[in-house]
C-alpha cells in the first residue's frame, strides 16, 4: 500500500465518529446475514437450479437481514472494538447467527420455500464464521496502514506462563511492537506454540536476540523468587538488553500481593522510621494567595517546594533557575499540573548571583516569599571548584537577600544544610557563611522576616547515595563505601519539603530573632553501610563478603573523600528551643557582627576579584568554626589584596553583587 492510499485511509478512518464506525459494522453485519444465506443455496444445490431456488426463498432473505438487523445492536457487537474482539465477541457472534437462524426457520415455516435443516445449519456456520472473518479482516487491514512505513520493535517475552501469555495477547494487535519469541526455564513448556509463537530455552536468547534484532526482554514471571527474577535481570542487563519487569495480572487486579523488587524502591523505606509530610493549616495564609520566588527551582528540593506550594495555592510561583534543562523540567511538570490551574508559573532563567537581574525580577512580580534553595551542594565539586562555591552560596545569598530588603519581600528562607556545623570542606563553610549572611540580614531588617532551616541529607536527591547505590547495583557491583562507620542524617525529599514550608510559617507568624535558625527533628544518623546493605537486599541481591563468598553485590571501601567527615552534626551550640510543630526545633547561635561580616564580605569579594582560592578559604577559616580546608583541590597563593577603585566599581555591577 502506497503511502499516500495509508494516509488517505488513516485520515478517512480518522474523521468518522463512532457512532459512524458502530453502523458501518452493523452493515457489514446486516449484508452478511443474506450473503451467507445464498452461499448456503450454492453448496446444496448444481449451479444451474442455485439461484432459482433460492429466488423462491425470498422470504427467508427477507427474515434473516432483518433479525441480523435487530440482533446485532441488541447484542452490542458493534460496540465490540475490533482490538477487543476475542472470545466474548465470538460468542456474541454465535448467538447472532442463532438468532438469524431462528428468524429463517421462521420464514420456512409460514412459507414453506425450499430448505433442508442441514441448509439452516450451514447457514448459522457461514454467517458466524464469515461476521468474525470480517473482523480480523479490518483489523489486520487497519494495523497494515498503521504500520506502513514505521519499525516496529520486536521483543521477547522472558516467561511462558499465564501472564507471559496474556502480555503477548495484549501485544499482539500493538502497532509497532511485535512479540518475536517466548522464553522460558521450564523444560514442560520449551518447544511448544503459544498464540502462535515458539517457547525457546534460555540457552537460545542470544541467537534470537541476533536474528530478530531484539533490543527489549519483557520480564513476565512475577511468581519466581525475586533473588532469581534479580539473577536473571543481571544476566539479561550483561548483554546489553533494556529489561522490563512487570506484576502478574491477578496482582495488578488486587487478588495477589504485588512484590516486585525490580521496580524503583521509594527512598523512605531505608529510614526506618515514620516520614513527616503533612499540610499545616497556620502556614496556609503565609503562602495562600502570594507570590513566591523558588531559586534552584529544578533541583531536588526545590522542585519539591514548589509540588508542596501549590497545595497552598499561592497566587503565583517564579520558578528561578540557572541550569536551562533543570528549568524547563519543572517548568513543564507544573504547567501540566491539574491542581495548578488556578497558580500561575513563571520560568526565569538566570543566576542568583546578578544583582541586577535579581531586583529586576523581585520588582517586576513583586514578590512576597523568597524560598532560597539556589546552591553548589556537592561536596567534591566545591572542593575542586571554591571560587564558583563561594560566588554562588555566599555572594550569591548576599545579593539575593539585600534586593529582598530593598524590594520589600516580606519573607526570605533559607534552606541550609547540616554540613555547615563545623565544616571541613569548602561547601559546608560557604553554606554557613550564607547563614552569617541571613543572620546579619535578620538584624538589619525592620520589614522582612529572615529565616533559616537546617536539614541533613535528603535521600533520593541528585548527588546522593541513593541514586548512586542503586546505578552501582543495576551494574553489579561494585558499591562503594568511604568509610565502614560513615553515619548521616537522612530524610525524604517529601518530609523536607513539608518541613521547610511549616518552619517558615513559624517564623512569620514568630518573627525572627538575632542569630535564630529552625533545624528538622532527623531522627537518629543512619550507618551507609547499613543502607547500602539494605538497597541490596531490597534488589533481590546478597552481599559478597568473606561469610557469604557467593554474594552477588560486593561492597568496596574507597576512603573518604577531601573534606568529608565520619559524622554529621545539627547543632553549633548545645540547646534547642520548642515550636509549635513537634519535628521542628529552634536554636540560637551566634552569628558575626556587622563589621565582622562586612570584613568578612569584603576579603571575599577581593580574594574572588583575584580567583585565589587559598585567601578565599582563609577568609572562611577566620569565620567559620572549626573550618580547615583539606589539601584537595587547586590552590592559589595570591593574597587578598585590596581592588583597586575602578574595578571594585564594576565588581559592585556584576554577577558577584555588593555588600
Amino acid at each position: 500500500m502506497t503511502s499516500t492510499a495509508s494516509g488517505f485511509f488513516l485520515w478517512f478512518v480518522g474523521r468518522l465518529s463512532r457512532l459512524q464506525k458502530q453502523l458501518i459494522l452493523l452493515s457489514i453485519d446486516v449484508l452478511l446475514a443474506p450473503l451467507s444465506l445464498l452461499a448456503s443455496y450454492c453448496f446444496l444445490y448444481p449451479a444451474s437450479a442455485a439461484l432459482a431456488t433460492a429466488a423462491a426463498a425470498w422470504p427467508g432473505f427477507v427474515a434473516v437481514t432483518l433479525f441480523a438487523a435487530i440482533g446485532s445492536p441488541l447484542l452490542g457487537i458493534p460496540l465490540i472494538k475490533l482490538k477487543s474482539y476475542e472470545a466474548a465477541g465470538a460468542i456474541k457472534t454465535g448467538l447472532l447467527a442463532l438468532f438469524a437462524g431462528v428468524g429463517l426457520w421462521l420464514a420456512k415455516t409460514g412459507t414453506g420455500f425450499a430448505l433442508p435443516i442441514a441448509g439452516m445449519l450451514l447457514f448459522i456456520l457461514i454467517f458466524m464464521l464469515t461476521m468474525v472473518v470480517a473482523r480480523f479482516g479490518l483489523l489486520s487491514l487497519f494495523l497494515l496502514v498503521l504500520r506502513h512505513g514505521q519499525v516496529r520493535r520486536n521483543v521477547v517475552i522472558y516467561g511462558a506462563g499465564s501472564t507471559g501469555t496474556m502480555l503477548a495477547s495484549a501485544l499482539r494487535s500493538h502497532e509497532n511492537i511485535r512479540v518475536v519469541a517466548f522464553v522460558d526455564d521450564s523444560a514442560q513448556v520449551q518447544g511448544m506454540t503459544l498464540m502462535g509463537i515458539k517457547v525457546h530455552p534460555a540457552s537460545q536468547l542470544e541467537r534470537i536476540v541476533a536474528r530478530h534484532d531484539v533490543e527489549r526482554v519483557l520480564l513476565a514471571m512475577p511468581s519466581v523468587a525475586v533473588a532469581r527474577q534479580a539473577t536473571i535481570v543481571r544476566d539479561l542487563l550483561s548483554r546489553g538488553l533494556d529489561v522490563h519487569a512487570l506484576p502478574s495480572f491477578a496482582q495488578l487486579v488486587g487478588t495477589e500481593v504485588i512484590l516486585d523488587a525490580l521496580a524503583p524502591v521509594s527512598p523512605g523505606v531505608f529510614l526506618g522510621r515514620n516520614p513527616v509530610n503533612d499540610l499545616h493549616p497556620a502556614t496556609s495564609s503565609a503562602y495562600g494567595g502570594k507570590t513566591i520566588l523558588v531559586t534552584g527551582a529544578g533541583g531536588s528540593v526545590g522542585s519539591e517546594l514548589c509540588r508542596q506550594l501549590i497545595r497552598y495555592r499561592p497566587a503565583r510561583i517564579v520558578l528561578f533557575d540557572v541550569s536551562e534543562i533543570a528549568l524547563y523540567q519543572i517548568g513543564r511538570e507544573m504547567a501540566d499540573c491539574a491542581d495548578a490551574a488556578a497558580i500561575s508559573f513563571v520560568p526565569v532563567l538566570g543566576n542568583i548571583a546578578d544583582s541586577r537581574q535579581v531586583r529586576a525580577v523581585l520588582a517586576t512580580y513583586r514578590v512576597d516569599v523568597i524560598l532560597h534553595a539556589a546552591a553548589y551542594k556537592h561536596v567534591p565539586l566545591v572542593e575542586a571548584n571554591p571560587i564558583a562555591g563561594i560566588v554562588n552560596n555566599v555572594l550569591g545569598t548576599r545579593t539575593l537577600a539585600e534586593a529582598a530588603l530593598e524590594e520589600g519581600v516580606k519573607r526570605f528562607i533559607l534552606i541550609s544544610t547540616d554540613k555547615a556545623v563545623r565544616p571541613t570542606n569548602v561547601m559546608g563553610a560557604s553554606k554557613r557563611m550564607a547563614e552569617f549572611v541571613v543572620q546579619d540580614m535578620a538584624r538589619r531588617s525592620i520589614s522582612t522576616d529572615f529565616s533559616i532551616v537546617r536539614f541533613g541529607n535528603v535521600l533520593g536527591s541528585s548527588g546522593s547515595v541513593v541514586p548512586l547505590f542503586r546505578e552501582q547495583i543495576r551494574k553489579g557491583g561494585p558499591v562503594t563505601l568511604t568509610h565502614e562507620d560513615v553515619t548521616r542524617y537522612f530524610m525524604t525529599i517529601c518530609e523536607a519539603a513539608s518541613l521547610v514550608l511549616i518552619a517558615g510559617g513559624l517564623s512569620m507568624s514568630r518573627g525572627m530573632h538575632e542569630g535564630d535558625l529552625f533545624v528538622l527533628d532527623m531522627g537518629q544518623p543512619i550507618r551507609i553501610r547499613d543502607l547500602a546493605e539494605r538497597m541490596i537486599k531490597a534488589a533481590g541481591y546478597t552481599v559478597r563478603c568473606p561469610e557469604n563468598p557467593d554474594g552477588h553485590i560486593e561492597m568496596r571501601i574507597i576512603g573518604l573523600r577531601p573534606g568529608e567527615k565520619l559524622h554529621e552534626e545539627l547543632l553549633i551550640q548545645p540547646g534547642m528551643l520548642t515550636t509549635p510543630h513537634e519535628k521542628i526545633l529552634r536554636v540560637q547561635e551566634r552569628g558575626l557582627s556587622r563589621i565582622e561580616m562586612t570584613t568578612a564580605l569584603r576579603d571575599l569579594r577581593s580574594a574572588v576579584a583575584v580567583d585565589s582560592a587559598d585567601a578565599a578559604c582563609r577568609v572562611m577559616e577566620t569565620y567559620v568554626e572549626g573550618f580547615r580546608r583539606s589539601d584537595a583541590g587547586p590552590r592559589r597563593s595570591q593574597p587578598v589584596v585590596p581592588v583597586p577603585g575602578r574595578f571594585a566599581s564594576r565588581l559592585r555591577h556584576s554577577k558577584i553583587g555588593s555588600s
